[in-house]
């Protein structure tokens, strides 16, 4: 868009010559003398307005054009049949031109006949001529004026912004991140997470950063015990590791803080004897044909990570009587280059924030609640070598490399005994927060959010790249904020403490300042794991966000030899974006590469948290070309969004979300069908008002852009609900995963119903949907009227 723009007045000039000689050619009378007449007036008239409208049709006013529908395969015959006549700048493909050709009636009506006398001819050309020059010369002055004195005017603003992103952006370098990197990694042995701090805080500040301080929390953490947890088989009486090997000194000693970091935080602890029951992944159908076999009631499910939620399926297990669970992922589900059969993994059941203050912020003199655990079941993730062991398989991948799932037989019985051992404490949890003050809206932020390392837990280096990327951006961005620059609204950068326990951090602050962030948070820019593949870029955006994702997406594109179609969706993510997408409803974005095979396998196996080596960051992006190009994609969305006038969210995207979410044979959908449809409508006509103050500078009234900007931000909060299963988000409008394209919450609702007809879950489920819906489609409503009658009362 911003190229477009750049060539616009060029475009305008060509067009306008072209035009111009083409209606003079094609109107001129046969004899008609080559003096002007008295009707010169009138065809001059008539010239100029086929000029504009010729200019209005020229190719960089595509853009002004709303093309959602273009972005939303969606089949339906609407999409094409918008009438936003408000925004459009031509009605015709073929213009006035076209019309006038076909129509002689206009023709006729500016025919001229032959002049009278030559004499009076070069009389009235003479006086012409002289009127001429002097406003020609008046003209000159004035323009030389207004040239002088509003030299913003000349200029398109958008041509401004986008040289001025490209200056601040154009500074990010491979290498300075490579060494940010480093230097962060070479922290991660310390088990005090004070010390990433401290080194955050102190590059932040000296890059100028403002009012950069440490935000700490007292908060209730489930560490590991002081030995491993154990798994015993009954009939050998052989002890293992998590890991698969077997219990002894040697093993401890050789990985003692691998062992000890398997575990999953906030279980339930103690030891329990019983039979092992295989249920998979552990749906709700897979549950359902296991008790119809065997009894359940305080046996030990041997359940695989991926698919759906943990926290979703650690309910379902327990609501069926379930005591303990061995937590594994089974290697068929990772990429064939991916070998995890010793890997130990630790997992976190904390569903956010702080456990002993659920929904208020822990600070000093708030009641804490006794919850050192946050389920009855006793919970231990193990390797698949040990899986393979219970089993009796010695090997996860058949001959022709074919691989075998792990799975227990279900004619055989195996008794083992499990102890978890885990300690809770009280620690702090430390945020890093800094930000640069806005000019025209400082009380409006956008929040730009990376974690740090956090002791006595996985982390990986995953940390240590979000953290690289985002002192990236700040060491771009300040030197020109150095210079007098601001954007119009504050950008707040945050570090994030406590995310592998339930990204307690992000929690405790979004809790302590909640009141401020409802009103004012507009967006929020997610680096929590940027690097995890080389293979593919993958954004995640919410719905009113995907188009400004596309733009950004396609024009880093075009600088590179491969263009991939972008695909881009609203999923549920793992990291810190938790607390502002499910309880304030702000938009977010995330750019990250994965690995394409991974992507290929089940959802949901980023909830465990791997110790990786130290090269593995490196062995993915050695040049640290994806770690820049993350960076400069989310650092332009964050400027376009910091210092556009209107922010660039699309309403009408989130109603064709909604009824792309309503698509299939879900029963029963009627009512939810024509709710959406009037959501439809109702965007489509705001969304024509939004368009206008965002193209042309002279709608930009101060009020009515804040109020507009204010409708904007807030749309996604119709969309959260109040009740969700465990594990599921409560903005509806991100789905499970991209397989899925219905509401995560009337899809639970089915499935626990099979076969059974619908029941109160189900209706209660269609109820929440709807709700949703009539509620943001009477949200535009009202905007749209008080717009409406903020224009009828200046007229």
């Amino acid at each position: 868009m911003g190229e477009n723009e750049a060539n616009l007045p060029n475009t305008s000039l060509q067009g306008k010559k072209m035009a111009y000689q083409k209606v003079n050619a094609d109107q001129r009378a046969p004899g008609h003398s080559q003096y002007l007449d008295n009707d010169d007036l009138q065809a001059t008239a008539l010239d100029l307005e086929w000029d504009m409208e010729k200019e209005l049709e020229e190719p960089g006013f595509d853009q002004f054009q709303l093309d959602s529908a273009e972005n939303q395969d969606l089949g339906h015959s609407e999409t094409t049949d918008l009438n936003l006549d408000s925004i459009q700048p031509a009605t015709s493909p073929k213009g006035r031109f076209q019309r006038l050709q076909e129509e002689s009636d206009y023709i006729s009506h500016y025919t001229r006949s032959a002049p009278k006398s030559n004499r009076c001819n070069f009389c009235h050309l003479l006086k012409i001529l002289c009127t001429a020059t002097i406003l020609f010369i008046f003209g000159i002055l004035i323009g030389y004026y207004v040239h002088t004195n509003c030299p913003s005017d000349a200029l398109s603003s958008g041509t401004v912004d986008h040289q001025l992103y490209q200056e601040i952006l154009k500074t990010i370098q491979a290498e300075d991140i490579k060494k940010s990197f480093r230097n962060l990694v070479q922290l991660y042995k310390s088990e005090d997470d004070m010390e990433v701090s401290k080194k955050i805080k102190t590059q932040w500040a000296s890059l100028g950063l403002e009012d950069v301080q440490f935000v700490n929390y007292s908060v209730l953490l489930n560490l590991p015990g002081l030995s491993p947890s154990t798994v015993t088989l009954s009939s050998s009486g052989e002890c293992f590791h998590p890991d698969g090997r077997p219990c002894g000194e040697e093993a401890r000693k050789d990985s003692s803080q691998d062992l000890l970091y398997s575990y999953a935080a906030y279980s339930a602890k103690g030891t329990l004897k019983a039979e092992v029951i295989d249920v998979s992944y552990g749906m709700a159908d897979d549950l359902k044909r296991i008790r119809k076999m065997k009894n359940v009631t305080n046996r030990i499910a041997l359940l695989k990570l991926g698919k759906l939620p943990l926290l979703y399926k650690l309910s379902l297990l327990e609501k069926a009587g379930f005591g303990g669970v061995l937590l594994y992922i089974d290697p068929c589900d990772l990429p064939k280059t991916v070998n995890p059969s010793h890997d130990t993994f630790m997992v976190s059941l904390n569903p956010g924030g702080d456990p002993s203050t659920p929904g208020y912020p822990s600070v000093d003199g708030s009641f804490r609640q006794s919850r050192s655990n946050l389920t009855s079941l006793l919970v231990q993730p193990i390797s698949a070598s040990l899986v393979a062991k219970l089993i009796s398989s010695p090997k996860a991948r058949a001959k022709n490399d074919v691989c075998s799932p792990l799975e227990l037989p279900n004619n055989e019985i195996k008794v083992i005994s499990m102890q978890v051992q885990t300690v809770t404490k009280l620690k702090t949890v430390t945020n890093v927060v800094g930000y640069v003050m806005g000019l025209t809206s400082p009380d409006r932020y956008i929040i730009v959010g990376s974690h740090h390392h956090t002791a006595h837990s996985y982390n990986g280096q995953e940390w240590a790249s979000s953290t690289a990327i985002i002192t990236a951006f700040i060491r771009a961005l300040m030197p020109k904020v150095k210079t007098g620059w601001r954007p119009d609204r504050t950008i707040v950068f945050c570090s994030w403490g406590g995310t592998a326990f339930g990204n307690i951090g992000s929690y405790e602050w979004g809790e302590d300042f909640k009141t401020v962030l409802q009103k004012n948070v507009v967006a929020y820019v997610n680096l929590h794991s940027p690097i995890r593949g080389n293979s593919t870029l993958r954004p995640v955006a919410s719905p009113s966000l995907q188009q400004l994702v596309v733009e950004k997406n396609n024009f880093n594109c075009t600088r590179r030899t491969q263009c991939p179609e972008t695909n881009i969706s609203s999923i549920q993510i793992q990291g810190d974006a938790d607390y502002f997408i499910n309880h304030l409803g702000v938009p977010s974005v995330q750019f990250a590469y994965e690995d394409i095979k991974t992507l290929e396998g089940p959802s949901f196996l980023s909830e465990a948290f791997f110790s990786t080596q130290s090269t593995t960051v490196e062995e993915m992006d050695p040049f640290f070309n994806l770690h820049e190009t993350i960076t400069k994609l989310s650092g332009e969305v964050i400027l376009q969004i910091a210092n556009e006038p209107v922010l660039p969210f699309n309403a009408l995207d989130i109603a064709l979300e909604v009824q792309n979410n309503l698509k299939g044979d879900q029963p029963n959908t009627h009512q939810l069908l024509a709710m959406a449809s009037r959501l439809r409508e109702s965007a489509e006509l705001f969304q024509s008002d939004e368009m206008r103050p965002a193209n042309d500078p002279k709608e930009r009234a101060p009020i009515r852009i804040r109020m507009l900007n204010d409708i904007l931000q807030d749309m996604e909060k119709s969309f959260l609900v109040q009740q969700v299963p465990p594990g599921f988000y409560r903005n509806i409008l991100y789905h499970l995963d991209e397989q899925t394209s219905q509401f995560s919450i009337l899809m639970e609702a089915l499935e626990c119903c099979k076969p059974l007809a619908p029941d109160e879950t189900l209706q209660e489920a269609r109820s929440e949907v709807l709700n949703s819906i009539n509620s943001a489609q009477v949200y535009f409503k009202a905007g749209r009227d008080v717009f409406k009658s903020i224009l009828d009362g200046k007229n």
